[in-house]
C-alpha cells in the first residue's frame, strides 16, 4: 500500500533483478480504476493481516507441552550427571550401561541445548541413545550471577573442560565431542585444548569465518553494536530479546509468513504439533553474558577474530590446523544463520576433516523432518568408524 502510488508515478528504484517484473506490474495497473485496485489491495492486506494474527492466536492456545510429549511417548528426562553453577550435564544413556561410544554435545550458548532434544522423534541425542551410544549434552542455562562475569574464554577453559573431566571420570573412555552453531566454535577450541582426551571432533554448521559470504549481520552490526553492547553493559547481560531481534533481521518477513502457514494447519497434525514444538523452543532464548556479547559483537562479527587466527582462549591461540583428531563437518546447504563458506572455513583448516553438505537449513539439519534420513546417520556412521580411544 505504501509503494502503490509510487509505483502508479514510476518514480521507484526498483532492485535490477525485479525490474522487468515491476514494469510488468506497472503496465497491468494502467488505465485501471484506481478505487478499485486500491480496495482490492486494502481487502488483501486485511486478509493477510487476520491470517496473521489467527495463527499467531493458535499458537498461543496450542495444547502442546513438551514434558508432557515426552511422558506421554513413554521417555524419561536425562539424567543429571553433573552440574556447576547454571551449568549442567545431562546423560541420555543408563548409567548402568557401560558399552557404547560415549558423545558430549556441545550447543550454542544462545539457544536452549534441547533444539538436540526437541521432541519425541525428533531427538538426535536419543537417536543416537537408541543406536548404543552413551550422549551427553552441556546444559549451559541462563547466566547466573557468577556467569555474568564470564567471557566465551570463561566458559570454554572452565565449565566445558569440566563437564569433558565429568564425562571422563563417569565412562573411563574419550568420547566425541559435536558441537552445534556457536557450540562448533567452542568445541573446536575445546578440542585444541584438549585433543588427548577426545576420539573425534564433528562439528554441525560451526561458524568460523564472520566476513564470508557477508552475512546480513556483518553489514549492519557496526551500527546497532554500540547500543547492544552499553545495554549488556549495564544489565549484565544482553537480553533474549535483544539477541532474537538480531536474527529476526535476517528474515523480517519470516514470522509474518510462518504463522499465515500455521493459521492453515490442522491443530492435531504432526506438521503443526512440529512447528508449536520448534517455535516453543525458539521463543525459550537465554540471555549472553555480557563479556561473551563483546566477545560475539566485537571479536568475531566485528573483528573476525578466528579466520584471522588472532582468537585465544584462556590465552592461548586456537589454532584449527593443530587439531590431530578425525573430524566431521555438516555444512547445511540452505543455512541463512551460519552461511556455509563461514562453516567450511574451518573444515578446511582441520588436517583430519571430512565434510557433508546436506540440502537443508541450520536448524532443519538437527530437527527438521528429513534430519534422520540426511543427517543423524551419517554422523552415526562416521562415529562407528573411529578407533577405539581410552
Amino acid at each position: 500500500m505504501t509503494a502503490l502510488p509510487s509505483l502508479r508515478s514510476g518514480s521507484l528504484p526498483w532492485r535490477p533483478a525485479l525490474r522487468d517484473r515491476a514494469s510488468a506490474l506497472q503496465a497491468a495497473l494502467a488505465g485501471r480504476d484506481a478505487a478499485r485496485t486500491d480496495a482490492a489491495l486494502a481487502a488483501a492486506v486485511a486478509r493477510r493481516w487476520s491470517d496473521f494474527l489467527a495463527g499467531l492466536t493458535a499458537y498461543r492456545h496450542h495444547p502442546y507441552d513438551r514434558g508432557a510429549a515426552f511422558a506421554e511417548a513413554g521417555l524419561k528426562p536425562p539424567r543429571l550427571a553433573w552440574s556447576e553453577g547454571t551449568t549442567r550435564l545431562l546423560a541420555y544413556a543408563d548409567r548402568r550401561r557401560k558399552r557404547g561410544r560415549p558423545v558430549l554435545a556441545v550447543p550454542s550458548l544462545i539457544n536452549r541445548g534441547y533444539i538436540l532434544d526437541l521432541a519425541p522423534g525428533r531427538s538426535f541425542l536419543r537417536d543416537l541413545a537408541g543406536r548404543g551410544y552413551r550422549p551427553y549434552l552441556v546444559d549451559w542455562g541462563a547466566p547466573g550471577a557468577v556467569e555474568r562475569g564470564f567471557d566465551i574464554s570463561a566458559y570454554i577453559a572452565g565449565r566445558l573442560e569440566a563437564a569433558l573431566d565429568a564425562v571422563l571420570a563417569e565412562v573411563g573412555e574419550a568420547p566425541v565431542l559435536v558441537g552445534y552453531c556457536m557450540g562448533g566454535t567452542m568445541a573446536a577450541a575445546l578440542a585444541e585444548r584438549r585433543q588427548r582426551d577426545l576420539a573425534g571432533l564433528a562439528l554441525l554448521a560451526a561458524p568460523w569465518d564472520f566476513a564470508a559470504e557477508r552475512p546480513a549481520v556483518a553489514e549492519w552490526l557496526p551500527g546497532i553494536a554500540p547500543g547492544l553492547l552499553a545495554l549488556a553493559d549495564r544489565l549484565g547481560e544482553l537480553p533474549t530479546d535483544a539477541v532474537q531481534a538480531l536474527f529476526s533481521g535476517l528474515d523480517i518477513h519470516l514470522a509474518f509468513r510462518k504463522f499465515r502457514a500455521f493459521a492453515a494447519l490442522d491443530p492435531a497434525s504432526d506438521k503443526a504439533v512440529g512447528f508449536v514444538a520448534l517455535e516453543d523452543w525458539l521463543n525459550d532464548g537465554v540471555p549472553l553474558a555480557a563479556p561473551v556479547a563483546h566477545d560475539c559483537l566485537e571479536g568475531w562479527y566485528g573483528r573476525n577474530d578466528p579466520a584471522n587466527g588472532v582468537w585465544r582462549v584462556a590465552g592461548h591461540p586456537v589454532t584449527p590446523g593443530r587439531i590431530d583428531l578425525p573430524a566431521l563437518a555438516l555444512i547445511p546447504g540452505g543455512d541463512r544463520i551460519v552461511p556455509p563458506a563461514s562453516a567450511r572455513a574451518l573444515a578446511t583448516a582441520l588436517p583430519k576433516a571430512d565434510m557433508i553438505e546436506p540440502p537443508l537449513g541450520h536448524i532443519g539439519m538437527m530437527a527438521g523432518g528429513r534430519a534422520r534420513e540426511l543427517v543423524w546417520p551419517a554422523i552415526a556412521d562416521w562415529i562407528d568408524g573411529l578407533p577405539v580411544k581410552s
